[in-house]
């Protein structure tokens, strides 16, 4: 199956670049007329620049997943590996579980996908802290959504959109008791975050430690049949 990638402006980011277009528009056409050229030209440059990496950020490629479906877990956002060990995860499950977590910087796109078929569980939204998302206890003290996915055969998972010290927005999509499908998108996050994934013990783990993965693509763990 041919992994397809359609770039499009992300819908959380249009309005962003249409305010931030007319502002840096307006910027240049006074620096046009009230300035030397040299200035104009040099500031201009900037800003193109400025708007570039905004509209970079808001990139929405759309992907479809391009292998079985059935009892995998897969990357719901881009991003590194930067934790996989045994937790005790205290706020759904109560009990031991494999976390998985995905950290993203500003040029990675922010967008989240259902990270397996089945029902949502739970859907709610935590205030808290902004602290920066590589840190372990961001996870738990900083602004976050917890999504609780079950699959047709019982197996549930956890998945927490993390914020970052830059980033100030969770959206969440997806509400409780909805069907969501790997390909779907659950989310997005504003500004650099994380993704954290508690999974089954007993689930194989596809990724290893700072490895690159890629949102709706990269296969992060195989759930047992």
């Amino acid at each position: 199956m041919t992994i397809k990638h359609i770039h499009k402006v992300h819908k959380e980011g249009r309005m962003i670049l249409f305010c931030l277009f007319i502002i840096l528009g307006l910027i240049d056409l006074a620096l046009y007329y009230f300035t030397p050229r040299l200035l104009f030209y040099i500031v201009t440059f900037f800003t193109v620049i400025v708007f570039l990496l905004v509209a970079n950020f808001f990139r929405s490629p759309k992907r479809f997943y391009p292998h079985e479906k059935e009892d995998v877990v897969v990357a719901p956002s881009d991003g590194q590996i930067v934790t996989i060990e045994e937790v005790y995860e205290s706020e759904y499950f109560k009990d031991k579980r494999i976390q998985v977590s995905i950290f993203m910087t500003v040029f990675n796109v922010h967008a989240q996908w259902a990270p397996m078929n089945g029902e949502i569980l739970v859907s709610k939204h935590h205030s808290g802290r902004f602290l920066a998302a590589y840190l372990p206890k961001s996870s738990t003290e900083n602004e976050r959504s917890t999504i609780v996915v079950k699959n047709e055969k019982g197996v549930a998972i956890l998945m927490r959109q993390v914020a970052g010290a830059l980033a100030r927005r969770i959206v969440t999509y997806c509400k409780a008791g909805e069907e969501v499908e790997i390909d779907d998108q659950l989310g997005f996050i504003k500004f650099g975050s994380r993704i954290d994934l508690y999974l089954p013990l007993d689930a194989e783990i596809l990724v290893k430690m700072n490895e690159k993965v890629t949102g709706n693509i990269t296969t992060i763990a195989r759930l047992k049949k």
